[in-house]
């Protein structure tokens, strides 16, 4: 958080050339290699990547088995992720667009940085300044760094739901991937994270449109893990459903039937082209993959696992 905090505030300080208040807060790039000049549609599209921010913050539930008062801090964990990353995001975004100028020169593949914008801004406004931009490429490592802390909280995040469904005897091998070492860390479920990451990573070296059809999968498909539970929360669960000692009380059918019609609009929203005219290579993959995963979940349930899964496994003291 640190970092993020210099950068919001070195980077525009050391700029000699600020945009303006109104082209920050009003300016919509419809001068554009995407084919895309209606101003709502970039402002939806825009939508993706703050989606894609604010994904992570059930890393507090699934590490809850090691954490203690689990009931409150579990819930408080998420709501304090949630509240740092729009404050905190909000602001260093603010930071860089206000050193922002020229858009179409910052994503030209022909500028310093190979068209990759951040690490332009970082470079041109500490060469506007100094003459040099290794401030920039200084600024750039911090980003690498935050990145990856990112990726360690993704891997344990993911490891846990790996061993948690292992546990249950959910998956193939379970039992290698339950085991836990003499640190009661599941060590063969990162190993397994860390894998699939990197296998997942891969494809975008050689393709952005399969980088950006990733990072659409994973912010659609986080954001229907997250909604269907609260969907059959407010419906099929809404009479019987006991709160534990952390809810929104009479708020809480309220809050999850918003949070369910944003994740359903979200979801058409992301699934529409990024780029005019479509073709095989700029078409949003998007609804093929997520709809692919979903029917071959959903037809793995019912010709298999209903007849074996019984649910978690839960854990009793007395």
């Amino acid at each position: 958080m640190l970092g993020v905090f210099v950068l919001m505030i070195a980077v525009p300080a050391v700029a000699t050339e600020r945009a303006s208040a109104k082209f920050v807060f009003t300016h919509l790039n419809t001068d554009n290699s995407a084919g895309i000049h209606n101003n709502l549609y970039i402002f939806v599209l825009g939508l993706l990547m703050s989606q894609y921010t604010l994904t992570g913050y059930d890393a507090s539930a699934h590490m809850t088995e090691e954490t203690k008062n689990a009931d409150k801090n579990g819930p408080i964990g998420i709501i304090s992720a949630i509240s740092i990353s729009i404050v905190v995001g909000w602001g260093y975004i603010l930071g860089i667009t206000f050193a922002v100028k020229e858009i179409p020169y910052l994503l030209s593949p022909d500028n310093e940085a190979g068209g990759y914008a951040i690490a332009e801004v970082f470079y041109l406004a500490f060469k506007s300044r100094y003459g040099s931009g290794v401030g920039g490429i200084v600024c750039l490592g911090i980003v690498a760094v935050a990145i990856y802390f990112c990726g360690m909280s993704s891997v344990t995040s993911n490891s846990r739901m790996v061993y948690a469904f292992s546990r249950d005897g959910a998956m193939p091998l379970s039992p290698v991937w339950h085991k836990v070492n003499k640190h009661e860390v599941p060590i063969n479920a990162v190993w397994l994270s860390a894998f699939v990451s990197l296998c997942m990573a891969l494809p975008s070296l050689g393709s952005l449109v399969a980088f950006q059809a990733m990072v659409s999968i994973a912010t659609i498909g986080l954001y229907i893990a997250y909604a269907l539970p609260i969907f059959f929360r407010v419906t099929l669960a809404r009479k019987h459903f006991v709160p534990g000692p952390f809810n929104l009380g009479r708020y809480g059918v309220l809050v999850g039937w918003v949070a369910v019609l944003w994740v359903v609009t979200i979801t058409v929203l992301f699934s529409l082209p990024v780029t005019y005219p479509v073709t095989k290579d700029t078409l949003n993959y998007t609804p093929v993959a997520v709809g692919g995963l979903f029917i071959l979940v959903l037809t793995s349930w019912v010709v298999s696992a209903r007849h074996w899964f019984k649910g978690p496994v839960t854990n009793l003291s007395g």
